[in-house]
């Protein structure tokens, strides 16, 4: 009794809509306070009046200073994903892919600071990936609406009995519990990852060559990799709600689709590119064939009721 008092009182102190309003304040506020003294910062070493000896692109533009934001502005979206996660499993995949459109959208924030207004657009390394990712958030933002769309459809408007409602109050208060155990792990990941950072930056022996070729990747990469275990755990116990077949292939296709965006980590260019949208498309399958196959079992239910 003692712990599930502790783990309530953890899931309200951590995800509840009070520190939801909270967190989106004071990430909105730094994100804001964090553009300004990029943006100061790039004006201080493009006069001279500092000198920083790793300098990198995000110090070369002004427009890049958008990025350092929209970095925040990610960080609430994780945030987001972990409250969801209780409430709605499809929300919760859906703010997945919403976290990649914008993880695409924020790198090309960075790209800018490396075009080349030239005839030779085409053949140019960093042009070339611009225009891969402009295409790529606006098709990932159409994918996001059809599966949001999809999302919203459903065909079981029968009121469930005792022994369901009670099934499904368990598997809530499962989610419940992996979110609570995601607050922290989110948090810590964030610390450490920017702490990591800073002293790669601050410290070139210690940095590689590619600390800023998979600056896109920080944190992220390794989030993910928590999530594709905490779907997996999901899945084991949505068995104890459901064997439905086709409920069983759309969590694990969720699965999968959380995978390949993990694997879209390791790799850069149009790949990269070509992976996140296969994974956004993989889970729009998914529910659209699982909403297809709820369709087909309530209209068979529907004639055997109606003789």
């Amino acid at each position: 009794m003692a712990f599930k008092n502790l783990l309530e009182t953890l899931y309200q102190k951590f995800l509840s809509e009070k520190t939801r309003k909270s967190s989106e304040w004071i990430i909105l506020s730094i994100a804001i306070a964090s553009f300004i003294s990029h943006l100061i910062l790039i004006y201080l070493v493009d006069f001279g009046i500092i000198s920083i000896s790793n300098s990198s692109d995000l110090l070369s533009n002004p427009i890049a200073a958008i990025y350092t934001p929209f970095s925040f502005i990610l960080l609430y979206e994780v945030y987001l994903l972990i409250y969801y996660l209780p409430k709605s499993f499809t929300t919760y995949i859906g703010k997945q892919y919403e976290i990649m459109t914008l993880i695409v959208i924020r790198r090309l924030f960075k790209d800018l600071s490396n075009l080349s207004l030239t005839t030779d657009w085409f053949t140019i390394k960093y042009d070339l990936q611009f225009t891969y990712d402009l295409a790529t958030s606006i098709l990932m933002f159409f994918l996001i609406y059809l599966f949001y769309v999809q999302s919203k459809i459903t065909y079981n408007s029968k009121p469930l009995n005792e022994a369901q409602l009670g099934d499904v109050s368990r598997f809530v208060k499962i989610k419940k519990v992996i979110a609570t155990a995601l607050v922290p792990i989110f948090i810590l990941l964030a610390i450490y990852s920017f702490v990591d950072w800073s002293i790669k930056i601050i410290n070139p022996v210690v940095s590689s060559n590619s600390s800023f070729a998979n600056i896109n990747n920080i944190f992220f990469e390794q989030f993910f990799t928590f999530l594709i275990f905490a779907d997996v755990i999901l899945l084991l116990f949505s068995f104890f709600l459901t064997d439905e077949f086709h409920k069983v292939i759309r969590n694990s296709g969720f699965i999968i689709s959380t995978i390949l965006i993990r694997l879209s980590f390791s790799i850069t260019g149009l790949l990269n590119n070509i992976l996140i949208v296969c994974a956004i498309i993989f889970g729009l399958l998914i529910i659209l064939v699982h909403n297809k196959f709820a369709k087909s079992i309530a209209l068979q239910k529907d004639k055997v009721e109606k003789g």
